[in-house]
């Protein structure tokens, strides 16, 4: 066995099979779920319920994690956009296509995910305006929240069912 095969053993590309594909995706979209547009959620549960410094702290990181994701995207946001679409159709390309299992593994990652961040940057436009304050800002990121965990949710069960799927017919056809 030389350098390559034992590091390509240690680096399985087999995505759909390995426990690793699977933690990364429930941590990647525990992650997305918990953090709306950069705002811990247990940070909103406590402003709603104590209200007060708690809601004007919840405003302020609120307003702070707008202006930078605004400014982000308006300083480099039609190339980040282009980039990351132009990654989305390699990787879909490479996976659907031309059958490489670790491209199918991070498009159906990848493309959900674009998808709860564009939601966010919504989000985030709506409240560098300065409109949504107090509990407005409670209801809306909340609402954010459960609309991301319903894509993530179905992003979950796609990834799932294609990786079932994928797994019996490889084992099944031998290939």
């Amino acid at each position: 066995m030389n350098l390559t095969d034992s590091l390509f053993s240690t680096i399985d590309v087999r995505s759909f099979s390995n426990l690793w594909f699977w933690l990364v995706l429930a941590v990647a979209w525990s992650n997305v779920t918990h953090f709306v547009m950069g705002v811990p959620f247990d940070m909103v549960q406590r402003a709603r319920r104590q209200g007060g410094e708690a809601m004007s702290e919840l405003n302020a990181i609120a307003a702070i994690q707008a202006r930078r994701r605004i400014g982000i995207l308006r300083s480099s946001g039609v190339w980040l956009v282009g980039f990351w679409m132009a990654i989305i159709t390699g990787l879909g390309n490479l996976g659907f296509y031309h059958g490489f299992e670790l491209a199918q593994a991070l498009f159906l990652l990848f493309a959900p995910m674009s998808l709860a961040g564009w939601i966010s940057l919504r989000l985030a436009q709506k409240v560098a305006t300065g409109t949504l304050v107090d509990e407005p800002l409670v209801r809306t990121i909340f609402w954010n929240r459960v609309v991301i965990q319903a894509i993530g949710l179905l992003a979950i069960l796609v990834t799932t069912m294609w990786g079932m799927w994928h797994n019996l017919s490889v084992s099944a056809l031998g290939g």
